[in-house]
């Protein structure tokens, strides 16, 4: 490991406790209204905490993370990057869209294998997240992308038609789906051939990620490779047929459907095949790569897996090269805030439960699986439920706490940082009083994390990596909607600072974001900040 010793800071006293970052996700500051969920909630804790003279609102969406325009929604990957990074790198979207822009996507070698396979009897498939949400994929670059299918003279096309609903409204599938069908239908001339195959809604259909529920892999490759599902003649008329059989099914949730005709389904993966997974966010990625390019794989029996040219939009995990093929390269991210401290032999403990645990350590690191340094370091998984969110809105944020105040107790750790998933992961759901609920879970737990580290001699930070709960419905013509995807709020950062050791003030940075973090917590910790970090948001008073 490269050494990235940081030096110490003038003047600054060094103190028994921990340094505790709280990564709230999803709770942002919103409109302070009843469609506010923070602040309808009961949360005693919150409150106290944003009256402290060290108490900023951070950007965290649009530039401020890498991401193309302002309009852009932030999200945990970037969220979570920008927080561990200390700098803002092109990301997502934006990286995409500059690949795609400039043409160097398809001068790669792996469009290239594609377009072979395309070009010699086999079919491309496009696997991914139909949406504008531009989280995980944007369908404007799914539309470049067959447009060059049909320019470079590729006859067989396959699309495999994931189902948003959660970065986006609801019930917009067919938002989507129809503009799709008609475009797909507009490319099938001079002997091509253009369709949707397959799909399902994106928590039930090939999204899962941190391994909390293979079963949502299992079906997507059954309605992907292998045919097997509820068939349609079109993936518009599945819509129309879930809604009408279930009024209040959403997109999110909706099951695996297969278009077929008389001979059977339309689009099944096979062998000399070209298949592209388009979303450019790894996190719900990285499961169904797995399966496609695993020899020994075994979470599930694919029945058959055929030999295909497997390529992701990006590479969504650099360390375990998964997959190995991919059309965009993803950011470099180096000097993170955890290499650093490696070098600097601070110990620290990250910890979350299933569905953010990547998030603590994967990527906080800058996309880096595993431990930087073990000796110093430990991550602890709480396995997540697989239930609904909404049903059970406190989540694991309990056991996430016992083991934070364990872990400050045991002094063993100088840098701890927590997230607790429930802010988002509820948010998701549009459901008014789990919102509210799960909101109130995290200020209970907060309070007794504040109490440890107060007890420890610490300092706690308090923040959050991007809007959700912050927003609960929208209202238009007097219908209201609710509001699942994230928000362009700002977060909260705070910090409590139980040490007595020193005298923070805030140091007046300008439109300050997510990537002030890192510096802020070097300081906070005794070190100054490296030169190539985004300004630290305190500094010691004077």
């Amino acid at each position: 490991m490269t050494t990235l010793a940081l030096s110490h800071l003038s003047g600054y006293k060094s103190f028994e406790g921990p340094v505790v970052t709280i990564i709230m996700d999803g709770v942002g500051i919103g409109s302070r209204d009843e469609r506010d969920g923070v602040f309808v909630a009961n949360t005693p804790v919150l409150d106290q905490l944003f009256d402290e003279p060290l108490m900023a609102k951070l950007k965290a969406h649009g530039k401020a993370v890498g991401l193309p325009s302002d309009g852009d929604m932030g999200n945990s990957e970037v969220g979570h990057n920008a927080l561990g990074a200390g700098r803002v790198f092109s990301q997502g979207a934006k990286l995409v869209n500059e690949a795609l822009e400039s043409g160097t996507v398809f001068s790669g070698e792996a469009w290239q294998a594609l377009k072979e396979k395309g070009l010699s009897g086999g079919t491309v498939h496009f696997i991914g997240l139909v949406s504008d949400g531009n989280v995980h994929s944007h369908i404007d670059q799914l539309y470049t992308l067959l447009d060059r299918c049909a320019s470079e003279g590729i006859g067989k096309v396959r699309l495999h038609a994931l189902l948003d609903g959660r970065d986006v409204d609801q019930k917009s599938a067919l938002k989507y789906l129809l503009p799709l069908e008609e475009k797909l239908a507009a490319l099938s001339v001079n002997g091509h051939d253009y369709r949707i195959a397959s799909g399902g809604g994106r928590m039930v259909t090939t999204m899962d990620r941190y391994g909390a529920d293979w079963q949502v892999v299992e079906n997507g490759w059954k309605a992907h490779v292998l045919g097997i599902g509820r068939p349609f003649s079109s993936a518009s008329e599945a819509v129309h047929s879930y809604y009408e059989e279930d009024q209040e099914m959403t997109d999110q949730y909706m099951a695996s459907f297969v278009v077929a005709d008389d001979n059977g389904p339309v689009g099944t993966i096979e062998d000399g095949d070209g298949v592209v997974f388009f979303n450019f966010r790894g996190d719900r990625a990285i499961e169904i790569s797995r399966a496609f390019e695993e020899p020994d794989f075994g979470e599930f029996d694919r029945v058959r897996v055929p030999q295909v040219f497997y390529a992701g939009l990006m590479q969504y995990d650099g360390d375990a090269l998964i997959p190995k093929n991919y059309l965009v390269e993803p950011p470099v991210i180096d000097n993170t805030l955890g290499e650093y401290l490696c070098s600097s032999k601070v110990a620290s403990y990250a910890i979350s439960e299933t569905q953010k645990f990547g998030h603590v350590t994967y990527f906080w690191n800058g996309n880096r699986s595993g431990y930087i340094d073990e000796s110093l370091e430990k991550y602890e998984e709480i396995a997540s439920d697989k239930v609904a969110f909404d049903l059970k809105p406190w989540m694991k944020a309990g056991e996430i706490t016992d083991k934070v105040v364990g872990a400050i107790e045991s002094g063993r750790h100088k840098f701890i940082r927590l997230n607790y998933p429930n802010g988002d992961m509820v948010g998701h759901t549009g459901m008014v009083p789990a919102i509210r609920i799960a909101v109130e879970i995290v200020d209970l737990c907060l309070k007794q994390v504040l109490k440890a580290v107060r007890e420890a001699g610490g300092i706690a930070v308090i923040t959050a990596d991007h809007g959700n709960a912050d927003c609960m419905w929208t209202e238009k013509n007097g219908q209201i909607t609710p509001m699942v995807a994230h928000t362009l709020s700002p977060v909260p950062f705070v910090i409590k600072d139980y040490s007595g050791a020193n005298s923070f003030e805030l140091s007046g940075v300008d439109n300050p974001g997510l990537s002030n973090v890192a510096a802020t917590l070097c300081i906070l910790l005794g070190f100054e900040p490296p030169r190539e970090y985004d300004a630290s948001l305190v500094k010691l008073a004077s």
